[in-house]
């Protein structure tokens, strides 16, 4: 099957195959072609290049950009959004000044997740799920990592990844699946932390590794929540299954997190609204991934991440939605780019490299998907017609897509 698109007003997010991520000042270029064309063959790009070099229009399909640009979508490598129901009633609780550390300790927050979704039946919370991530297709999403971490008992973080992996094999983009089973206290476990994480060690983690129902491990390490010491218990034991990190940390203070995470390879060290010096020098040289999440800090009120300070560290950046019933509950990664530019003062184009090539790195998949590449899937926005690539931030809420093409190949049971 060979599909031309031409008639491309401009290209952009080009990069060549060797280029896992981009760091420092190379956040600051978004390689693109005005007048362009691209091939898809077998569900890969195939080609691509200026309207002079244009191959003729004998493929078995044929779109029209009809002067739109063409882009990678989105990937997003931080999400929640396997949950029941919603918590919309903490809403109010919030507006009236309560934090997200004070609902916590009230016994809301992530344990008022947890009670309606042990309710709650396998099928009813993937047809709630499966809403979600058709929604962020719709908004040009074209891969999400999504995490477990509102069961807190062993059968319903079980339930959790058996939904995600079931979301896998539906939809036709790629899902990365995380086990989160450190992301609270379980209720049963009140007053017991010490014995919830020997639960999540002993018996959570070998029946999601047994099952291989997840591709990351991750905790949430911070100020109320896990220590450094748990984290580190946690990853020691899912590198034995062999799963990788992905840690929450410093979202509500500066908690050791960053460290933990990059001692053991994570490849993501997400949140990150209060750092300092130390957690910029811990990350120069290594593989971890910064992720920041500006929609938590929007909804929560909380301080937004040093993103500029990393970019002028020479380190990479990737922005991702945290997409969640209590946080941040909204997935729209253009809405995301918007808020790197208006609040994190990224230009567009570091907040457009930080949502595609970068979130793809920090899920996994850079090699696939998050750049127009010759051999990546062809995961592609068409948009209407654009007077820039900062359009796409500035009038955040102005429709832009036109079409979204996933990949049959970026199925998510092959990747």
């Amino acid at each position: 099957m060979r599909t031309l698109i031409h008639n491309i007003g401009k290209l952009c997010g080009i990069l060549p195959a060797s280029v896992r991520r981009l760091e420092g000042q190379d956040m600051s270029l978004v390689k693109c072609i005005d007048d362009a064309w691209l091939e898809i063959t077998d569900c890969k790009i195939s080609g691509f290049g200026p309207k002079e070099s244009h191959p003729e229009l004998n493929a078995d399909e044929v779109i029209d950009a009809e002067g739109g640009y063409v882009m990678p979508t989105f990937c997003d490598s931080h999400t929640h959004i396997v949950y029941a129901g919603s918590r919309d009633g903490e809403f109010r609780d919030k507006i009236a000044g309560l934090s997200y550390e004070e609902i916590a300790a009230r016994g809301g927050g992530i344990l008022n997740s947890a009670d309606l979704l042990h309710e709650t039946s396998e099928d009813e919370l993937f047809r709630q799920s499966l809403a979600r991530v058709k929604e962020i297709m719709a908004k040009g999403t074209g891969a999400v990592e999504i995490k477990s971490g509102y069961g807190l008992r062993t059968e319903d973080e079980l339930k959790m990844l058996r939904v995600i992996k079931r979301l896998k094999e539906t939809v036709p983009i790629s899902i990365k699946a995380t086990f989160l089973g450190a992301h609270a206290v379980g209720r049963e476990y009140t007053g017991n932390q010490k014995g919830y994480v020997d639960l999540v060690c002993s018996e959570m983690l070998p029946r999601v590794a047994g099952e291989s129902l997840a591709d990351y491990v991750d905790v949430f390490c911070d100020k109320g929540f896990f220590t450094p010491e748990d984290t580190s218990r946690i990853l020691e034991v899912a590198a034995k299954f062999g799963l990788r990190g992905k840690i929450h940390a410093n979202e509500l203070a500066v908690s050791g997190g960053v460290q933990v995470g990059v001692s053991y390879g994570a490849l993501s060290v997400d949140h990150l609204e209060r750092t300092g010096e130390d957690e910029i020098e811990c990350l120069k040289g290594t593989e971890t991934m910064p992720v920041m999440l500006p929609g938590a800090s929007f909804f929560l009120g909380m301080p937004y991440g040093r993103a500029k300070d990393f970019i002028n560290a020479g380190l990479p950046v990737a922005l991702a939605s945290d997409y969640n019933p209590g946080s941040s509950p909204s997935g729209d990664m253009r809405f995301v780019m918007a808020l790197g530019c208006i609040c994190m003062r990224l230009t567009p184009e570091q907040s457009f490299n930080a949502c595609t090539i970068n979130t793809a790195y920090a899920m996994g998949v850079e090699d696939r998907l998050g750049s127009i590449t010759i051999g990546k899937l062809a995961s592609l926005i068409i948009t209407e017609k654009l007077p820039s690539l900062a359009f796409i931030p500035y009038s955040h809420q102005t429709p832009f897509i036109r079409r979204v093409i996933f990949s049959r190949e970026a199925h998510p049971g092959t990747s």
